[in-house]
């Protein structure tokens, strides 16, 4: 598998790199193949978890301990990683569900984190917005581990069906039929809530 990459080193340096190839060094625990594996896979990494976790502090934390977790495994050489993205997006799965075990709590809505919201829009449109927002998450706390993967996975991430069923080790089939189903609840979810 070859990716592009962007290296910074004095001047901004252009490289294709063969994945595979960075992992092998990184096993041998290479400072520099780990340091672009960082680079490469942390921004999507913290896009996943903060997608799914409201905690800002919580979602730096768990974005750094997936690549922690992947050194302590290159260091003990317990599992061959055979997909290097896969296996950081399964982690980062894993360390975001037992988070929200632990801290499974009501919600506390700051206004400062909704800085971004444009000027020209009115209170009560804002106000409106920032409900439908808190409406989905709700709702998709409601979902099972699993469904809030997979829709993180496919909508967050825009992973392919094919990229999903390998982070979560399932078959295409399985994951269509998880996205339906959990699409499905959601939308029953996000129903009931309008009744109410």
């Amino acid at each position: 598998m070859y990716t592009t990459l962007w290296l910074s080193k004095g001047n901004e340096i252009h490289q294709t790199m063969d994945v595979d190839s960075l992992l092998a060094r990184a096993r041998d625990l290479d400072h520099q193949a780990l340091a672009a594996i960082h680079e490469m896979y942390y921004p999507a990494i913290y896009r996943y978890v903060h997608y799914r976790l409201d905690d800002e502090e919580l979602v730096e934390d768990i974005a750094a301990d997936v690549f922690m977790c992947l050194l302590d495994n290159l260091q003990d050489g317990r599992h061959t990683i055979r997909d290097v993205r896969a296996w950081l997006f399964g982690t980062a799965s894993h360390l975001v569900n037992d988070a929200l075990r632990r801290k499974y709590r009501k919600p506390v809505e700051n206004l400062e984190d909704h800085e971004h919201l444009s000027s020209n829009v009115t209170p009560e449109h804002a106000a409106e917005l920032l409900e439908q927002a808190w409406a989905v998450k709700r709702a998709m706390r409601l979902l099972t581990p699993e469904q809030q993967q997979v829709l993180a996975l496919r909508f967050s991430m825009e992973f392919s069906l094919e990229e999903t069923a390998q982070v979560m080790k399932k078959s295409v089939g399985a994951i269509k039929t998880l996205q339906f189903r959990a699409l499905g609840a959601l939308r029953r979810h996000l129903t009931r809530g309008d009744e109410e």
